[in-house]
């Protein structure tokens, strides 16, 4: 899946490229009866077609840009597609109509969103990931096809680098271990991050051959979208995308394509072997557990625990305006989602809780150091302090009716662990999960 990056957060400009010249259809086929690598379907990765992306392209267009696009994939990637790639077009109504990508939200992922200060209790996190990928997917690859997004279905802009990215996967399924089941949102993020990396790497290493050597469709320019959506689930959406190339950079420089195609086999175990490649692989997160200590009138959800990771708590902290905003970007291309403030990640859990319909949790999270765990208790405080919170007893908060995440919380540190407890009130905080001293 690739996403159009969106206004302030992010704008994801690629260049556009010469468009081309001279001849247009299907080349001679090669001379032998294998398929070699630069070769797809009746075209070279040098071939020449005759395609005005501005005004939209019909079916033998977008074919002929489809075809030329593996073969220019097999020379960077080194791997040979062995089917065909079929590509449907859908408008973007019927994207939103039809579910978007079909994952489904309840109370539990509520509760784990607003324990990452990232959706308040006004909304759901449904709604909230609902006005993310509704905007912002151009295209993705399902079921041995690839689907992209357009405004208007009937005549296709092009988009290289989202029809390329997608490519990609199709290439990944085809010779690759695609995907890895992974219980927690972190490592799904791991995951995903080779997966996108790869695609987005060789996305721009094709660019790169766009601008030096290659006839290319001319890129249509894209416009900032207004339109309102969070910020915050945004960033944690798009670390894949951002850090996953940088990984893959990485990879290849220890061992070429080999190490990468490995990384499919073995995948980070965490976001934060994404954000910092040299802790891959060998620097594995803790296993955090929450004892329950709650009283008879809270009980967990079913799902039990979640590990949100170290990507997600730099957004918590961005979004909330203790990391500066400025702080993300480290240059035109890709964010940058390291900071003090969470680098000395070990592992966390969040567990929600219920009693009717009140709600709270506790989140645990383990840190490498203690001095890392004291930067993040500050900061957590710092963040309270941002709602408006006030001390009303010892390692206790209260989070005002006027904001949002309107509660009460308990932080505390204990060696390398800090621990948040909430409830929707002070009096709750205990029901919620007692302390050890009681």
């Amino acid at each position: 899946m690739r996403l159009r990056a969106l206004a302030v957060v992010c704008l994801l400009a690629i260049a556009g490229c010469t468009a081309p010249t001279g001849t247009t259809g299907p080349a001679a086929p090669p001379d032998h009866d294998e398929d070699p690598l630069g070769w797809e379907d009746g075209y070279w990765h040098n071939s020449s077609v005759a395609v005005d992306a501005s005004d939209g392209a019909n079916r033998s267009e977008l074919r002929a840009v489809t075809s030329r696009a593996m073969a220019r994939i097999e020379v960077i990637r080194g791997l040979e597609f062995t089917d065909s790639v079929s590509v449907q077009v859908v408008s973007r109504e019927e994207f939103r109509s039809g579910g978007g990508l079909g994952r489904s939200y309840g109370e539990w992922d509520d509760q784990v969103w607003e324990a990452a200060f990232l959706v308040g209790e006004e909304t759901t996190a449904g709604e909230a990931f609902g006005e993310v990928y509704g905007g912002s997917v151009t295209g993705y690859y399902a079921g041995g096809q690839i689907v992209l997004v357009a405004d208007d279905p009937d005549a296709v802009a092009v988009d290289r680098a989202t029809l390329v990215h997608e490519l990609v996967h199709a290439l990944q399924a085809q010779q690759l271990n695609l995907g890895e089941r992974r219980s927690s949102f972190d490592g799904r993020k791991a995951v995903t991050s080779v997966v996108e990396g790869d695609a987005n790497y060789v996305m721009d290493r094709y660019q790169e051959r766009c601008e030096a050597e290659w006839d290319c469709i001319e890129q249509v320019p894209r416009t900032a979208s207004d339109r309102s959506y969070n910020r915050g689930l945004f960033l944690v959406t798009y670390l894949p995308y951002s850090e996953g190339p940088e990984l893959v950079g990485d990879l290849r420089d220890r061992g070429g394509w080999d190490a990468v195609d490995d990384a499919f086999e073995d995948y980070p175990a965490s976001t934060e072997q994404v954000i910092h490649p040299e802790r891959y692989p060998d620097e594995t997160p803790a296993n955090v557990t929450v004892p329950d200590r709650s009283s008879d009138d809270w009980e967990r959800f079913d799902r039990g625990g979640e590990t949100l990771g170290e990507g997600a708590l730099y957004a918590t902290f961005w979004q909330n305006g203790v990391i500066p905003e400025d702080h993300l970007r480290s240059d035109e291309r890709r964010y940058n989602y390291s900071h003090p403030i969470t680098d000395g990640w070990a592992g966390d859990r969040v567990v929600p809780y219920r009693n009717g319909d009140d709600r709270g949790y506790v989140f645990r999270t383990k840190w490498d150091t203690v001095e890392d765990a004291r930067e993040f208790r500050a900061a957590y405080l710092e963040l309270l302090d941002e709602h408006g919170a006030e001390a009303v007893g010892e390692n206790t908060y209260r989070v005002p009716e006027e904001s949002a995440f309107d509660d009460a919380f308990r932080v505390v540190r204990d060696g390398r662990t800090v621990e948040v407890v909430n409830a929707p009130t002070v009096e709750d905080v205990d029901g919620v999960h007692a302390s050890r001293n009681e």
